[in-house]
């Protein structure tokens, strides 16, 4: 079998794969994953759309986890030496995928910005991102990461955590599906997204984590709150 190239673990992939290594190897790694109805939601954008606003599912998931973690604090922990300090503010880490670099800089404090304000500082993270002029504080302080794999066929998929943070939600495609309507008898087409969620099992329980996901759809499937206000 030939050889055609070597992919170096150097530079800024060498970094990356230092930090995943380090992650798996410090973490209890679990995963959970669900489906969710987005009709709301994609509602939702669409209001905001229709309002002149450019929202993304990102932002809309970031707004979501900020409001569902005032019930789960334990996932809105990052770990230090003397243990796992607790946050009352909610950053959210929003994976950004680039040329041979993958990173995650933090919208702070999304429980108290408006949707437009955290789709505005996202595009302009994305855009720093791109340019590698994003900086130390932005890399590194979330308290919780997004990581979103929608652009592709990927629709539940186990995202390693952004050690020393507790938790983080992968996004897959939305895609239409057969969905059980509210009444348990009526079967109708709905758009559907997959939900993942990993946390750190020696700190998270299997029972919080699901609750904390089934939370997490609940608050997605309504969009409450979520829209633009008349």
């Amino acid at each position: 079998m030939a050889v055609t190239d070597i992919v170096k673990l150097a530079g800024i992939r060498g970094i990356i794969a230092q930090k995943m290594a380090e992650s798996l190897e410090k973490t209890a790694q679990l995963s959970f994953f669900c489906d969710i109805d987005v009709t709301a939601l994609t509602a939702a954008r669409e209001a905001w759309k229709a309002a002149g606003v450019k929202i993304g599912y990102e932002d809309l998931i970031a707004k979501a986890i900020a409001g569902v973690m005032a019930d789960f604090p334990a996932f809105n922990g990052v770990e230090t030496p003397a243990g796992v300090e607790l946050h009352d503010e909610v950053h959210v880490g929003c994976a950004i995928a680039l040329p041979g670099a993958l990173v995650a800089p933090a919208i702070s404090n999304v429980a108290q910005l408006p949707l437009p304000e955290i789709a505005t500082i996202r595009q302009d993270l994305v855009a720093r991102a791109r340019l590698g002029k994003l900086t130390i504080a932005e890399l590194t302080g979330a308290t919780v990461t997004i990581t979103n794999l929608g652009l592709t066929r990927v629709e539940h998929f186990t995202p390693i955590l952004t050690y020393p943070q507790q938790a983080i939600v992968g996004l897959g495609r939305i895609v239409a599906k057969p969905w059980v309507d509210a009444d348990g008898q009526t079967v109708i087409v709905r758009p559907v997204m997959g939900l993942s969620l990993t946390v750190d099992h020696r700190t998270i329980d299997g029972g919080p984590a699901g609750d904390f996901l089934g939370a997490l759809a609940t608050a997605l499937e309504s969009a409450a709150g979520l829209g633009p206000v008349a």
